[in-house]
């Protein structure tokens, strides 16, 4: 049995290449950008969004929601403010963007998977050309914890700290040529919708297959 879990959810971003709209509440299918990557960690505990308080409008009573200090402070920000949140004795979280639609409780549970493995810190996936989805991962709190203190003390702060430096000098478990269930060739948990181009896209397959 995998080691229980909490995940974060990074709401904060400006959305600057779809107009400033609020990202995360983009409908797709019925359901917003958000909603669908609240359901494919739908046991993990607790749940967390990091960003505009107005983003808990609807969502379900187990989702907390806090904001990154300063708001838009970027992701190693918004990191810490939810970590900050989970109780001692956690022992991994997901951290997650807010825009991943096509994000499975399959793809998380292989994340947690390849990250329990004692000599590692974390795990990700890592696209076809060789590049790693780091707000699409499974991480001790632990590691993460002790790599955002060592930041603050080098820089003094955390907003717009890049998130690579966040895992810099963490030991990885990559995964790579993920494949969806069933072997489809459908969009990868990591696709991420920041274009107008790519909610096109996504639209387009979960119209191609609803449910």
């Amino acid at each position: 049995m995998m080691p229980g879990y909490a995940a974060m959810v990074l709401a904060g971003g400006a959305g600057r290449r779809l107009g400033g709209v609020t990202k995360p509440a983009l409908r797709l299918g019925g359901r917003t950008l958000l909603e669908r990557v609240l359901a494919a960690v739908p046991d993990a505990r607790p749940r967390i969004v990091v960003g505009p308080a107005q983003l808990a409008s609807g969502l379900p009573v187990d989702v907390a929601v806090t904001s990154e200090e300063p708001p838009g402070g970027g992701p190693v920000a918004a990191a810490a403010a939810g970590l900050a949140m989970l109780q001692p004795g956690v022992g991994f979280v997901a951290l997650l963007a807010a825009d991943l639609p096509f994000l499975t409780r399959s793809a998380v549970s292989d994340l947690r998977r390849v990250a329990a493995a004692p000599t590692l810190d974390g795990a990700l996936f890592v696209d076809a050309e060789g590049r790693r989805q780091l707000l699409c991962g499974v991480w001790r709190v632990s590691s993460l914890t002790m790599r955002i203190a060592s930041l603050r003390m080098e820089r003094g702060r955390l907003d717009g700290v890049a998130l690579r430096d966040l895992v810099t000098g963490l030991r990885i478990g990559q995964i790579p040529a993920y494949r969806r269930a069933g072997g489809d060739d459908g969009p990868p948990p990591w696709f991420d919708c920041d274009t107008d181009a790519d909610l096109t896209s996504a639209e387009r397959w979960v119209d191609e297959h609803p449910g």
